[in-house]
């Protein structure tokens, strides 16, 4: 038993860590298996833009002066490009810091905090670290039920999450019905809106029709804040640099608590160059379009049902419990990732791959299910 658990603040010592995808070099230690491929982690297969590696390459040579702490010149092309005052973002150590900042900043052991069933593990972690009580919403059709949601608000809910596209599931909401119900909320709520996969997501091969783009609202709701990331459709998440877009008041208060150069000037460099490089942007969404068909076609074709899905990745139902499932895959060389512990102990979320990596993963699946 740990000796410091008496110790501890209360939220954390019933607290289990994030568990990331296992990485390419752990298989490899584990089972001496070679060429590994990996569609665990919703990473871009196509890395990073050319431009962005070369900007990291360059910053590294003043790795031994601390970053910008402000993070101007990223700021000021985020701002450019998202048409918003500079002073409304937050730059945070990939998005998942901004989402610990609205934590952090507006959450008590007193609040509730309200997100659905079937979303990001690390909500219910600050949720319990805080010492605030969560809400969990039951799905519809394996997203986030609003309706349910407005019912369920209480005196003392402070903070929703809503994560749209939702991970692990991919269902997303439209405009209408999302705008809605941040309008119909009280101001004293605060939504955070996860925008993770809004690139994703927003790109019209992926047949989303109503998908919003939630920036567009900050303006008109000063108790919205949007969360993006530079880590899923611009192929840097080993660098970790995300954001958050709030009313200015909203975002000096999460600048409060966020730590000095919590940022490296390698990450910011990358991701200011990534944001100038549309053409690799329009390469990864078109490439994830197109695997995205490719899987669906995949399972079709082997009569396993999915959850449709604009971020880039899938869940499959492999009708069983699907950890041996996963368990043989790792013997076959691919990493995918059980959902369990989403409470989906019959799926599987892959990502999606190159055609190739695609292939070899249905390849795969048929042999282990067979």
């Amino acid at each position: 038993m740990n000796r410091f658990l008496e110790l501890a603040a209360p939220g954390v010592r019933g607290l289990k860590p994030y568990q990331p995808g296992k990485p390419i070099e752990e298989l490899e230690r584990e089972l001496g298996i070679q060429n590994i491929i990996k569609l665990a982690s919703n990473e871009n297969p196509l890395g990073p833009s050319p431009k962005a590696l070369a900007a990291a390459q360059q910053a590294l040579a003043d790795c031994w002066l601390y970053p910008d702490g402000a993070g101007f010149a990223l700021k000021k092309v985020l701002s450019d490009r998202l048409d918003v005052p500079m002073d409304c973002l937050t730059l945070g150590n990939g998005s998942s810091d901004i989402l610990d900042f609205a934590v952090r900043a507006f959450v008590t052991p007193a609040d509730e905090v309200m997100f659905s069933e079937h979303s990001f593990a690390v909500y219910p972690i600050l949720t319990q670290a805080a010492g605030a009580k969560a809400t969990v919403v039951p799905a519809k059709d394996w997203g986030n039920d609003l309706a349910t949601m407005k019912a369920s608000l209480t005196d003392h809910t402070r903070l929703i999450f809503i994560a749209n596209p939702n991970n692990p599931t991919g269902t997303w909401l439209d405009g209408e019905a999302l705008e809605g119900f941040i309008r119909g909320l009280p101001r004293h709520i605060l939504v955070v809106v996860d925008e993770a996969y809004f690139e994703y997501a927003s790109h019209p091969a992926m047949g989303a029709k109503g998908y919003p783009d939630a920036v567009r609202w900050v303006a008109k709701y000063p108790n919205l804040i949007v969360a993006r990331t530079f880590s899923k459709a611009y192929g840097i998440a080993g660098l970790r640099a995300g954001y958050g877009i709030s009313h200015p008041d909203v975002a000096d208060l999460m600048n409060r608590v966020r730590p000095p150069f919590n940022v490296s000037n390698v990450a910011l460099a990358a991701a200011t160059a990534a944001l100038a490089d549309d053409q690799h942007l329009t390469r990864s969404q078109e490439l994830n379009a197109a695997g995205m068909r490719q899987l669906e076609a995949g399972f079709g074709a082997q009569g396993l049902p999915y959850i449709p899905s604009v971020g880039n990745f899938l869940c499959v139902d492999v009708g069983r419990p699907a950890a041996p499932v996963y368990d043989a895959l790792l013997r076959e060389g691919v990493i995918v990732r059980p959902v369990a512990n989403y409470g989906m102990p019959n799926h599987l979320r892959v990502t999606v791959g190159r055609p190739e990596e695609n292939e070899r993963f249905l390849a795969a699946l048929e042999h282990v299910l067979a």
